[in-house]
């Protein structure tokens, strides 16, 4: 879940998006346009491509990115087309290139690592040809505590803009050491912002998510954070643990029992270590969970107007993995069923919007975050 924003209050009930928004071709096409194709999005993390000349493919919707470590370790993306006719760069979605170079399996095309071609085939190129103008379409490409980003557009916005906290804010967690102790990757049937929807209230948590609730008492009230109570004072007085943020008592991480399943971060303060789990949001494609002993990575990916893909990846820092007898399983299996259970009624929001196509809903003042997307999307001109 997302937590509140500077003003968590409103006022008044205000309409939702039309449900057309949600599954019309036209309007997935206009989304692709001006927020997938002009924003950061993340691809992955750094060990998946750590080495010089490793590479791998990313893909969304018609557009596919080759992603790379030059000679030097640096990192490069590229449209994944070559500049003869057009063909995808590489047959395997990833792998190491054999030397500095990239040769294009149609027709042997070849460029350097940096992007430069080098050779056109077998015979020379005509007289007039320049090279130097036939080279890949780069693409922005950026590092952050372990992950990789890149940009389909070529003048992007700034990296940090896309974030909801300083780039800064979980330093103390050390994910670029840390490595993916397991991966969770789950395609689940409704429309991407169905799901970023799901994330930014916990009106659903009760009835939805009944463990997590247990776990997050003020999670069981349909709350994202205690200051969103209209009148915590008389639960307060009887000691309800449901008027304060965090963790039930006693209990330090996400698991099933609320013990950590790995040595806790050395360097965290007292109020995340009450807290027990911080969100870093950085939209559209990527929210970042840092517990007491583990983080969660949450990538998106659109599939199509009504299909999602989500890659968890649950990050431990090295030693950890290390360490005799560590097993990530109790964290897994908790927030893999909290997972499940979004996914789950995400596609029971889906199916429900088909049925009233020229509808709204309504957004009641709890859900200023899900207003807030929303008035982020009109802002980027993703919605009418």
């Amino acid at each position: 879940m997302a937590t509140g924003g500077d003003d968590p209050v409103l006022h008044a009930a205000v309409p939702s998006l039309p449900a057309r928004a949600y599954f019309e071709a036209d309007a997935h096409e206009r989304e692709l346009r001006r927020i997938w194709r002009r924003h950061w999005i993340c691809a992955g993390r750094s060990e998946e491509i750590a080495a010089a000349r490793e590479f791998r493919q990313y893909r969304i919707a018609d557009r596919g990115v080759l992603l790379l470590r030059d000679e030097q370790g640096e990192l490069r993306a590229y449209l994944d087309s070559c500049r003869h006719r057009g063909a995808s760069l590489c047959a395997d979605e990833r792998g190491r290139f054999a030397r500095a170079a990239i040769v294009c399996p149609y027709h042997a095309w070849t460029y350097d690592l940096q992007g430069r071609l080098l050779r056109t085939g077998a015979r020379p190129p005509p007289a007039g040809f320049d090279r130097n103008a036939h080279g890949l379409w780069p693409l922005p490409v950026r590092e952050w505590n372990g992950f990789l980003f890149f940009c389909l557009d070529p003048d992007p916005p700034p990296f940090a803009a896309g974030f909801d906290q300083p780039l800064e804010r979980l330093d103390a967690w050390r994910l670029a050491d840390s490595v993916s102790a397991h991966r969770t990757v789950l395609t689940i049937a409704c429309n991407w912002k169905v799901f970023w929807e799901n994330y930014n209230e916990c009106l659903h948590c009760p009835g939805v998510h009944p463990e997590l609730s247990r776990l997050v008492p003020i999670y069981g009230r349909g709350l994202l954070e205690a200051r969103d109570d209209p009148d915590p004072r008389p639960r307060a007085a009887a000691g309800d643990p449901g008027t304060r943020d965090g963790l039930r008592h006693g209990a330090r991480s996400w698991t099933p029992t609320g013990e950590a399943v790995g040595p806790e971060f050395p360097g965290l303060g007292a109020a995340d270590r009450r807290a027990g789990h911080v969100y870093v949001t950085a939209l559209p494609s990527l929210f970042v969970v840092g517990h007491v002993d583990y983080a969660r990575a949450v990538r998106l990916r659109p599939l199509g107007p009504e299909t999602t893909e989500l890659r968890v990846d649950f990050l431990f820092p090295r030693e950890a993995l290390a360490t005799p007898g560590f097993d990530p399983g109790p964290a897994v299996a908790f927030a893999g069923r909290v997972l499940g259970e979004d996914a789950a009624i995400c596609e029971t929001n889906q199916r429900g919007l088909r049925a009233a196509p020229d509808a709204r809903g309504v957004l009641m003042p709890e859900e200023y975050a899900v207003r807030s997307f929303h008035d982020w999307l009109r802002t980027e001109g993703a919605i009418d």
